[in-house]
């Protein structure tokens, strides 16, 4: 698996396969071909579907300035992957000067078509989570542990964790509405407010968690800097948990770096033998991922053990299953938003029931085996419920 760097990634919204992977995509193109007068982009499957809500064609013709860069939306079949992009380079008489084709494979990360990988090196030697715990338990280890010995990044994750207290601070603070033909009102603030009034502990708590998850959702549908935790369209799960943890429970910053890297070493995992692309997987990917993640990073600051972790994290997951991806408009907003905000109370919930259910029984489903079955309910979505906004609420919620 690679190092959790290539998981967490700080880059713009609104979502990381169709924003900051065409952007990578572009940058390195651009480098590519310096004497390139100016380009085109061809954009097929998803990019093509949702990309105009997702500011595909906007990120590439920023990232290829000062060059002139011309954008299209295609229809294509047969395609290797669904996030499918076509980089063309060509000089001042319009002479085609090389081209690539890359696929955006979710979370920011990107394949180039005939090239080494792109994306960085393995740095874990295990591939499953049994494998993990196994070599854990051998050496007396802690998962956090775990990756400190093959992935020691302690300087990142206190830049993923400041990124995504300051996106949550922004996002509260900001008033007016989301961009797009949507119309939707930013409610972050507002609701942390009702939150504040609230006289119930378990009612504040729930509307803390909900704004807080809210605030990075609307700042990533917004277009604005946040996280893949581990993917833009998930990413108002962690940052949601943290600020709640970090900032109103006064867990220490050590604490919240060691429960980012084990919920990152849950999110590897799945990237790794399933997917956390929506155009791939549906949001089950997206969101099931996350919940999964938060499940297992407020299992741990319960006190829970490596065991218990997992099983939160596998409740986490489990029960997302299936859950499709029809973002209304192409955009990252509805249901995605909304999505978050319960998405962070069921990584509370995850690692409770987890903790409740300890010692009364053994659980006959491991964390590996609901990411194998995520990958192949994945692949048995319809197209039409896989981020092209060609069915479910994006053909039922009408667009102004």
């Amino acid at each position: 698996m690679k190092s959790l760097k290539e998981l967490y990634r700080i880059g713009p919204g609104p979502s990381s396969s169709h924003t900051l992977g065409p952007q990578r995509a572009s940058k390195l193109f651009k480098e590519a071909f310096p004497q390139a007068d100016h380009f085109e982009v061809e954009l097929y499957g998803s990019l093509s579907l949702t990309g105009k809500g997702h500011l595909t064609d906007y990120i590439i013709i920023e990232t290829m300035k000062p060059k002139n860069c011309s954008v299209f939306f295609k229809t294509g079949h047969d395609l290797k992957h669904p996030n499918t992009m076509k980089l063309i380079a060509l000089d001042a008489q319009d002479q085609n000067l090389g081209e690539w084709i890359v696929y955006s494979i979710g979370g920011g990360a990107i394949r180039i078509e005939g090239q080494e990988k792109t994306e960085g090196k393995d740095v874990y030697p295990h591939h499953t989570l049994k494998d993990i715990l196994d070599y854990c338990d051998q050496y007396h280890m802690e998962l956090w542990e775990y990756v400190n010995k093959y992935d020691p990044l302690d300087d990142y994750m206190d830049e993923i964790m400041t990124t995504m207290l300051e996106t949550v601070d922004r996002g509260l603070s900001k008033v007016g509405e989301l961009p797009g033909s949507l119309h939707l009102t930013r409610v972050a603030g507002d609701l942390k407010a009702k939150a504040d009034s609230c006289k119930s502990a378990i009612e504040k708590e729930k509307l803390l968690l909900s704004a807080y998850a809210y605030a990075a959702s609307e700042e990533n549908a917004s277009g604005n800097i946040t996280v893949t935790a581990p993917t833009l369209g998930s990413s108002g799960i962690m940052p949601s948990l943290v600020y709640y943890y970090h900032r109103n429970l006064g867990y220490s910053k050590e604490a919240m770096r060691n429960g980012l890297k084990i919920a990152g070493l849950f999110g590897n995992l799945i990237k790794e033998n399933a997917t956390i692309s929506g155009a791939q997987g549906g949001c089950q990917a997206e969101i099931g991922a996350a919940v999964s993640m938060g499940a297992a990073m407020v299992a741990y600051f319960h006190g829970l053990n490596s065991a218990q972790i997992e099983y939160a994290a596998e409740i986490g997951i489990e029960h997302h299953l299936g859950l499709t991806c029809d973002p209304v408009g192409g955009y990252v907003m509805i249901p995605c938003i909304e999505r978050n905000a319960v998405g962070v109370l069921r990584s509370v919930d995850a690692a409770i029931l987890a903790k409740g259910l300890n010692g009364l029984r053994d659980h006959k489903v491991s964390f590996d085996m609901v990411v194998n079955t995520m990958n192949y309910t994945g692949k048995k979505l319809a197209i039409e419920l896989k981020e092209t906004s060609l069915g479910g609420l994006a053909t039922i919620v009408p667009v102004k």
